[in-house]
């Protein structure tokens, strides 16, 4: 749609953060207020607004759409939502391995075996890990656990990690950054550790290094969403 406003602002609104323009409370595509839990959030949904030109594109406004997706779906379902993502920890990505090569097997174990040591100390669980792709059931106290993990998120936390986790295709990886403070750039390489190697071994083409290009840039996003959440 054509821009219709000249700024956008942050504004206090029931202990939240409320985004206006010039003066006009902006609300959800289901027309519910757009608050945010923290001023660095709402700066930042602030920012992309003002970084429209002529015409509004919601596809440069990742964070807004985040914020809507919290407040419009994730909110009102947060416990079904939460225990869908809960369900990746069924098939974690880092307890899948391979079985050859000897240096694509070195690789997975030196990137993820400290992320399950890191879950195992925070979380008091244990994991099953296998070699191949043909799945194995997780001890039922470790999904019990990991979900309750999820469940305790707040909803724009849990948005965030959606979509880290969809990403990743690791529950562990998520939590590694909402919960353990790792570092984004070291979890999005654990994460693309396979799609690495088979680059490696037969060359990548212009679309695939466009799409890994997309997807690294809305999992920074997502990392970058979640810790705004947080206080």
């Amino acid at each position: 749609m054509k821009r219709f406003y000249k700024d956008a602002a942050v504004v206090p609104a029931e202990a939240a953060f409320a985004i206006q323009l010039d003066g006009r409370p902006v609300r959800t595509p289901a027309r519910a207020l757009l608050a945010l839990p923290t001023q660095a959030l709402a700066d930042a949904v602030a920012a992309e607004w003002r970084a429209q030109g002529e015409t509004v594109d919601p596809a440069a406004m990742p964070i807004t759409g985040l914020a809507n997706a919290a407040i419009d779906h994730v909110a009102p379902n947060g416990q079904d939502f939460a225990a869908g993502v809960a369900r990746y920890a069924q098939s974690d990505l880092l307890c899948y391995r391979a079985d050859r090569p000897d240096m694509l097997v070195a690789r997975q174990a030196a990137a993820w075996d400290p992320l399950l040591d890191w879950a195992r100390a925070r979380y008091d669980v244990t994991f099953v890990v296998t070699q191949g792709i043909i799945p194995v059931p997780q001890p039922e106290e470790t999904l019990v656990r990991l979900s309750a993990a999820v469940a305790a998120l707040d909803p724009f936390t849990l948005t965030g990690l959606s979509t880290l986790v969809t990403l990743s295709g690791s529950l562990v990886c998520g939590l590694a950054l909402v919960d353990g403070g790792h570092d984004l750039d070291a979890i999005w390489q654990a994460a693309e550790i396979d799609e690495a190697w088979q680059i490696a071994q037969w060359g990548e083409d212009a679309e695939a290094t466009a799409r890994s290009a997309r997807r690294k840039a809305d999992f920074a996003t997502a990392g970058d969403f979640c810790v705004m959440s947080r206080p």
